[in-house]
């Protein structure tokens, strides 16, 4: 039914303006205000042109869930260098993570890092194969 219909996703942010400078400086994405000022939301672009939708929420709940993956060819350049932009990693029980923060693959999934917005929602950055 929806095979041809462009669709986007969307997350909330408690910080419109943390989120510009995060998504924007941080991990160096296109970043666009969307509608008038007073709606308070952003658009932001990915590789490949898929669209993502940030809107200001004054009750946001963090996401409890991985909201974006950034797939990377090299899982430690990409980790060091969000390191130097002072972006911490998290680190989850049940997921054995080295001294950077990356839960190595063991064959069964990929070597993945996880990280924060400002707003609490969880991001990761993940080398598959």
């Amino acid at each position: 039914m929806f095979g041809e219909t462009p669709a986007f996703s969307g997350f909330s942010v408690d910080d419109l303006d943390a989120a510009r400078r995060f998504y924007g400086e941080t991990l160096g994405l296109r970043v666009e205000d969307e509608g008038p000022d007073d709606m308070g939301a952003l658009v932001l672009t990915l590789a490949g042109g898929a669209r993502v939708f940030v809107y200001a929420k004054d009750d946001h709940t963090p996401a409890s869930f991985t909201i974006l993956n950034f797939e990377v060819d090299d899982i430690d350049r990409a980790v060091d260098a969000l390191g130097e932009r002072g972006v911490e990693f998290e680190r989850y029980p049940g997921f054995e993570a080295d001294g950077k923060g990356i839960v190595r693959s063991d064959g069964r999934g990929p070597s993945i890092a996880w990280f924060k917005d400002p707003a609490g929602n969880v991001l990761s950055v993940l080398r598959t194969g």
